[in-house]
């Protein structure tokens, strides 16, 4: 997911960034494995693999688990080139006509760009439902487009409730579990003078505004488009979710600083006691209950987003590994992935991303690696709302973040924003 531009200390960084602040290095590391599994020539095989830097999985524990896969495959080897989030895009584009690459790391929002583009392989025939059926439905859903798959899905996250239980509990409120509710709890935590500002948000022009409106527009029951593959979120729930967030601004229920926060000054602001409930990451849990992380720290609990008149969905932020379409070797690149992401190797570094495969949820290595986490997340994963899915995704939510940002800084009625970034968005996707 491409939530750039977010704060860490004084500095900004994005939330990829800010994962892989443990990682050693910086730019383009080389990582090189010794040797592979039998191939269909019989001779060695090398592989390039194209991952970012971040710490679901760090540098070293991909190594790691690279290093695995070499032993069972003594006539494959793997090597790993790592680069920040922000490059990762690009990067890909460019290597494409070369093949440089043959596994690449994808973002939830680039598949159908990349598919279209013929950028990346149709693994549908390789991927049977009786491998998919045991993976979360959500997850299946960052590496689909228009039903085919094109990866299978690796880093697994989405976006969930947090709240200060002690704050709820000094207003006499419980935990929220529908988004009305939440507006009460925040209208009573104010008028008690528990927190000037209950809510805060990442609502900075960056992608991370469009991960907050998508879970909101979900709830409501909207749509980015209809049918006919024209815009729909300037009306109906698209409308009202922008609608309850400039109300919750209006009635300074959400901190004003909200308009110009990234995920990163959201956990700060939670963790210095100077908000009670935010949605974010689920890296935020642990951060702010740790107690050389937040003043707060035991106080913060984790919960699904809440209920809308439709729904609670969260949104999709994962990550999966691709075949190059550019590839020589698209037999052993598939069975690199099929071992990066199967069941066995998954549970190991549970602690550090959780799995895609529902039945890990029972298992006992994965529950005690995040014993409140994996409750939470073995619903949330099952319910999760996508982003538009356009090839031209990142020109169309540019637009919609202008749009979106006048509208709650006051600039333009949300009806009058959501009009005009729908006149652009249309002609941005026209013919698609």
């Amino acid at each position: 997911m491409n939530a750039d531009d977010r704060i860490g200390g004084y500095r900004r960084i994005s939330r990829r960034e800010f994962l892989g602040l443990g990682a050693a290095g910086t730019g383009l590391l080389l990582l090189a494995g010794c040797g592979g599994g039998e191939t269909g020539g019989g001779g060695p095989v090398t592989l390039n693999a194209l991952f970012m830097k971040q710490a679901a999985y760090s540098d070293a524990d991909v190594k790691s688990m690279t290093e695995q896969f070499q032993k069972q495959n003594p006539n494959i080897k793997v090597n790993l080139t790592f680069v920040a989030y922000e490059a990762l895009h690009d990067k890909i584009v460019a290597a494409a006509p070369a093949g440089t690459y043959d596994t690449v790391l994808v973002d939830v929002i680039w598949p159908a760009e990349f598919a279209s583009k013929k950028m990346i392989v149709d693994i549908t025939d390789r991927f049977p439902e009786s491998e998919r059926s045991r993976i979360f439905g959500g997850a299946l859903k960052t590496t689909e487009y228009q039903n085919s798959y094109y990866g299978v899905p690796w880093i697994l996250d989405t976006k969930y409730f947090f709240y200060n239980k002690e704050m709820l509990g000094k207003a006499g409120v419980a935990p929220p579990d529908t988004w009305e509710a939440v507006v009460q709890a925040a209208r009573a935590l104010k008028s008690n003078g528990v927190v000037e500002y209950p809510l805060v948000w990442s609502w900075a022009q960056a992608e991370a505004l469009m991960c907050d409106y998508a879970t909101l527009l979900g709830a409501y029951g909207g749509q980015f488009f209809d049918e006919g593959g024209k815009p729909a979120f300037n009306t109906g729930g698209g409308l009202q979710a922008l609608e309850f967030m400039r109300m919750t601004l209006d009635e300074e229920l959400s901190n004003p600083a909200s308009t110009e926060s990234l995920e990163e000054d959201v956990r700060r602001i939670v963790s210095q006691g100077e908000a009670a409930m935010a949605l974010n990451w689920t890296y935020m849990f642990a951060l702010a209950n740790d107690p050389n992380e937040s003043q707060v720290a035991g106080q913060i609990e984790i919960a699904h987003t809440p209920q809308g008149p439709a729904g609670a969905p969260g949104v999709n932020g994962s990550m999966g590994m691709a075949v190059s379409n550019g590839s020589q070797y698209q037999d052993e690149a598939w069975k690199y992935i099929e071992f990066m992401t199967s069941q066995k190797v998954q549970n190991q570094y549970a602690e550090l991303s959780l799995p895609i495969w529902k039945s890990s949820y029972e298992e006992k290595e994965v529950v005690e690696a995040l014993p409140q986490v994996v409750p939470v997340a073995r619903e949330q994963l099952n319910d999760m709302i996508l982003r538009p899915i356009v090839p031209q995704y990142n020109e169309v939510s540019q637009d919609m973040q202008v749009e979106i940002q006048r509208a709650l800084t006051g600039d333009k009625t949300p009806k009058q924003a959501l009009d005009d970034a729908a006149k652009s968005v249309e002609s941005a996707t026209q013919g698609y």
